[in-house]
């Protein structure tokens, strides 16, 4: 801080300190992009050593930790009200809980390429739920053609005409559910949490908490306590929630603050792009022609599902 004086007098008065320099939001973008993207590759790596409830333990409980660090920085408190509380518990479960275990599992049996393509159908179930969740958002002819056109793509992906020949059902699912949670969590976070007054910061880190807390729960009864260490794949979930949970919100919501929720959610489009070079590239998974090509539609569909009246 540098002091002026007043010309014509002794006194002097303290001029504002120059804002700090801040990172461009383009690039702020892609590095949001490219950790989202990369999420993928890391929770393949993690399961390479730890069951899957144990990979999605440690993530959230690293994503937590950069939160708490962030809010005690900013000296930002946990909100208060068990209603509060009760609604963050119900998110906790859709937005973190449930899709980073599905996720896990589900890149048990399917390449991280696949995972993360499938991630990129969450606008075309938000679309659709939004349908008829809610009353205000309502459809148009392009909206519809892109719902269409984004399941045709996925469709595309599977190779359905060869009857998903060398695919895990089973993994798929779950891959797809996990997309599907999101928007179901989004819904109720806007029906339920919108107006309570608390920051976006308060409010994610009491909810990862919540989804900490969780999967302390569920992970000893149905995976119990890892049998030895496994120090690549430790490092691989540690990045996954510190960048990919922690991180990566921080940026988000950053973002979302600078230039707006609409060009900020289009981080969506560029996650299965990164993830598939990333899967294939680092992982050595194989890439059918159907997989670049049912991409490209999903994400065809899921722009046009985003298009509003009068845009």
């Amino acid at each position: 801080m540098r002091t002026v004086a007043a010309p014509g007098t002794p006194s002097t008065t303290t001029a504002p300190a120059p804002p700090r320099p801040r990172l461009d939001w383009r690039l702020r973008f892609g590095v949001l992009s490219s950790i989202w993207g990369f999420s993928f590759l890391l929770i393949k790596v993690g399961t390479e050593g730890y069951a899957p409830f144990q990979v999605t333990l440690g993530r959230l409980a690293f994503g937590t930790a950069v939160l708490a660090a962030a809010m005690a920085v900013k000296r930002q408190r946990l909100p208060r009200g068990a209603r509060v509380w009760g609604h963050l518990a119900v998110a906790a479960f859709f937005l973190n809980a449930l899709p980073f275990s599905l996720f896990a599992y589900a890149e048990l049996t399917i390449p991280s390429t696949l995972a993360g393509i499938c991630n990129a159908t969450s606008p075309l179930w938000g679309m659709a739920l939004s349908l008829v969740a809610l009353s205000e958002d309502r459809p148009t002819r392009v909206r519809v053609a892109g719902l269409g056109l984004g399941f045709l793509g996925v469709l595309t992906v599977l190779g359905a005409w060869q009857g998903f020949h060398g695919l895990d059902a089973t993994g798929t699912a779950m891959a797809l559910l996990a997309s599907l949670s999101y928007p179901v969590g989004w819904i109720y976070v806007r029906r339920t949490l919108a107006g309570t007054g608390n920051s976006h910061l308060s409010m994610t880190g009491a909810q990862l908490l919540l989804a900490t807390a969780q999967l302390a729960v569920i992970t000893p009864l149905f995976s119990g306590y890892p049998a030895h260490v496994s120090w690549v794949p430790l490092l691989a979930i540690a990045a996954l929630g510190a960048l990919g949970t922690g991180l990566a919100v921080l940026l988000q919501y950053g973002l979302v603050a600078e230039v707006g929720p609409t060009t900020a959610q289009m981080v969506t489009y560029f996650i299965p792009v990164i993830a598939t070079a990333a899967g294939v590239a680092i992982l050595g998974e194989s890439l059918r022609w159907t997989t670049p090509v049912g991409a490209v539609i999903v994400l065809a569909g899921a722009a046009l599902t985003q298009v509003r009246r009068g845009t």
